[in-house]
């Protein structure tokens, strides 16, 4: 009995050096354990819908994992980007400062916004990402990237990022589901090895973030998985049970 437990055990340690974790317990069991290393996986939905919160979760669940990551954002400081993440009770200061967190902030003031431009700037992104050391690379978010850009430097840009996830990377990337025509959206999708899709619901009169597994590569019965929370200043994420955020 002992040496079943003990490779029940093993097998369990496996699993979770071959996963990135959200360090949600309820998120993870969703995604049938976490995110698979070496996968591209995409965070879609509407403006307000967690896809940042979500992200960050993934940082903090990451970190304490021992992975090592690179945060991409559009959105943020170094400072404003760590603040949010203490305010949601993920505080990473102590990875940040040993250098196991690498924010790089990705603002575009005095560009000009061309098809080739974005092209170029989408190059040095994937160009970054395959240089650093970091294994696990997080962008949020790649709508303003794509705003300006072609369907297919988009795509070629994805393609580029699922070549470094067969290397060994862990790529996590959020769009704006409103940034592409539903054929280019799908295609997108398609190009991702994991997707999940993040939309709000009203609940009485309040609303949560549903967050649906939309597909997880290797791992069929977490398809169509779905999970409710909130977000509480200074507390973080809350799960919000189905069927209480149903009734």
């Amino acid at each position: 009995m002992g040496k079943d437990i003990s490779s029940i055990s093993e097998i369990e340690e496996e699993r979770r050096k071959s996963i990135l974790s959200s360090g949600n317990d309820e998120i993870d069991k969703r995604l049938g354990g976490g995110i698979p290393l070496g996968s591209l996986t995409l965070i879609e939905g509407e403006n307000d819908t967690g896809k940042s919160v979500l992200c960050q979760q993934f940082t903090y669940g990451g970190l304490v994992q021992g992975h090592r990551i690179a945060y991409y954002t559009t959105e943020n400081t170094i400072r404003s980007l760590l603040n949010q993440l203490e305010s949601l009770s993920l505080d990473v200061s102590d990875f940040y400062a040993w250098g196991y967190l690498k924010i790089f902030p990705v603002h575009l003031e005095g560009v000009e916004w061309r098809p080739e431009q974005m092209k170029s700037i989408l190059n040095l992104v994937a160009n970054h990402i395959k240089t650093i050391k970091e294994n696990v690379a997080i962008i949020d978010s790649l709508t303003m990237f794509t705003t300006y850009s072609t369907e297919d430097d988009v795509l070629d840009f994805l393609t580029r990022l699922k070549n470094l996830c067969d290397l060994g990377k862990t790529i996590l990337i959020t769009l704006h589901q409103h940034a592409f025509k539903e054929d280019t959206l799908v295609r997108i999708r398609s190009a991702c090895d994991c997707h999940l899709f993040l939309r709000k619901e009203q609940v009485g009169d309040r609303y949560v973030s549903v967050l649906e597994v939309s597909k997880i590569r290797g791992a069929k019965k977490t398809t169509g998985n779905i999970v409710s929370f909130e977000v509480h200043p200074g507390f973080g994420l809350k799960i919000i049970p189905i069927a209480e955020a149903r009734a």
